[in-house]
């Protein structure tokens, strides 16, 4: 005695899917940023930031660097 699936089997199965597929995707995010987050503060350290660009200072005109020492 076999059953066969019916239409809305597939619709609830689809939405169900993606729904599914929706959550594991935004606690994986979630959960990435907190362990980042625990992972810095039990190093002692600040999360990553670029550092400030420090200006190179500028050479004078007429101070250049000899071609041949």
């Amino acid at each position: 005695m076999g059953t066969s699936l019916t239409t809305e089997f597939w619709e609830r199965f689809s939405v169900l899917l993606v729904v599914a597929l929706a959550v594991t995707a935004i606690l994986t995010a979630v959960f990435t940023a907190l362990f980042d987050a625990l992972t810095a503060r039990l190093r002692g350290r600040p999360p990553h930031r670029t550092a400030p660009r420090i200006p190179h200072p500028r050479v004078p005109a007429d101070r250049r660097t000899p071609a041949h020492l």
